[in-house]
């Protein structure tokens, strides 16, 4: 992609109504816009991150066996109320409007009834299951308050996965393998070293969820981490009981403030009894499916990793998942000699298959400089005059901020 080709524009100033550092410099950045309170559009730069997020979550979803698939946000009230979920003392933070033609409907805050009733016509004997079913949906939550950029919103994309069992050792089974997946997932986007599995309350379905919570002073939970043993306890379980379960005591623990990342519950046979989803056994006997369910919300994920790694000069991406690999920027000279080695660098560089962002307008080197440290790519490459004399390309690690002067051979090995 050419910069002078791209639509948006970066700022020097924060907009003043924003509170969370992920928006301020998302924003600034032109990586999303604020359309209203807890609602955003992903600009170009924007969904390229948000996509290799997704496309970093789906590879590990598929290597569980997971089938996607991509559910309807409307949400059927008749399914909700069977589950006792509709009314608004159960579930606070509904959309719901009324239909023209009559009758209520609602936009998904998460799909555990409909995909329970969706099996319905896929599940009737042991030998069709286990299921396990995943999406990436826009979500719809009515937020009291949505102060948190884009990991606290009323429109957001998320993945859930949805796990259909004959027993509840088959759910242990997977639960188990996706917590693995879940590792793998945070370490790939580079938050696997402050990312803690964490004890968190089961609500009505068990004793306990896990959570995975990532360390950071822009969170809002509290929790108490156990580096001996690499977990976490969530404030709101936290008491002598679980202590005890756990094996440890409070002089173990350490206080933080974390993000929640993703989060797994067992939902055991609420859902499938409310909704009649049953299987026959291999006794012949009616029983109910064991359910558990999976989610990560991307832009919470995405806003994490801004709020982890930003420095005082923008945003700074892990490579994985950073919209592209390389900033080609060219620096404009006396001649057009600068100008044809950076066209022949970024030809080069995409014969290649890198993925390379080519600041190819005429503007100073100041300003360059500086939107190249505010969108954070991990390499920039420097073309100007002065590279031109010394057969050499300048290249920039935006995380170290280390410069060195490579050849053509060597800067392609290094970003490959």
């Amino acid at each position: 992609m050419r910069q002078s080709q791209l639509f948006t524009k970066t700022r020097r100033e924060a907009p003043k109504e924003e509170v969370a550092e992920n928006a301020k410099l998302l924003i600034r950045a032109g990586f999303i816009n604020k359309e209203l309170a807890g609602v955003y559009s992903y600009l170009p730069l924007g969904l390229r991150v948000l996509n290799k997020i997704e496309n970093i979550i789906r590879e590990e979803m598929n290597e569980l066996g997971g089938n996607e698939l991509s559910l309807t946000a409307f949400q059927n009230p008749e399914l909700w109320k069977k589950t006792g979920r509709w009314d608004d003392e159960a579930v606070d933070n509904w959309f719901k409007t009324e239909l023209k033609s009559g009758g209520e409907i609602g936009l998904g805050t998460t799909h555990e009834e409909m995909i329970t009733n969706l099996m319905r016509d896929h599940i009737s004997s042991y030998k069709d299951l286990p299921v396990y079913a995943y999406q990436f949906q826009t979500k719809f939550r009515n937020e009291l308050r949505a102060k948190s950029g884009i990991m606290r919103g009323r429109e957001f994309l998320m993945k859930d996965l949805y796990s259909f069992s004959k027993s509840e050792e088959e759910l242990d089974d997977f639960y188990d393998k996706a917590k693995g997946a879940y590792e793998r997932i945070f370490e790939r986007v580079g938050l696997g070293d402050i990312t803690y599995i964490t004890f968190a309350s089961g609500g009505t379905f068990s004793k306990y969820s896990h959570e995975y919570q990532t360390l950071s002073e822009a969170g809002e939970d509290t929790i108490y981490v156990c580096e001996e043993k690499k977990f976490a306890i969530n404030k709101e379980v936290l008491d002598e009981e679980t202590l005890a379960e756990m094996g440890i005591g409070m002089d173990d623990l350490v206080e933080k403030r974390a993000i929640e990342v993703g989060n797994i519950f067992k939902l055991g046979t609420k859902f499938s009894k409310s909704l009649g989803l049953t299987f026959t056994d291999e006794n012949g006997e009616n029983r109910s499916v064991v359910m558990g369910c999976y989610g990560i919300g991307l832009g919470r994920l995405m806003g994490t990793v801004v709020e982890t790694f930003a420095d005082d000069r923008g945003l700074v991406w892990p490579r994985s998942i950073a919209p592209f690999t390389v900033h080609l920027v060219w620096i404009p000279g006396e001649g057009n000699n600068s100008a044809e080695l950076a066209e022949k660098l970024y030809a080069s560089l995409n014969d290649e298959g890198v993925e390379v962002f080519y600041d190819d307008r005429v503007a100073s080197a100041g300003e360059k400089f500086a939107d190249a440290d505010l969108l954070g790519i991990p390499y920039r490459v420097i073309v100007s005059d002065k590279t031109l004399a010394s057969g050499q390309f300048e290249l920039k690690e935006r995380v170290s901020g280390e410069v060195r002067m490579v050849s053509l051979e060597e800067l392609i090995e290094i970003v490959k």
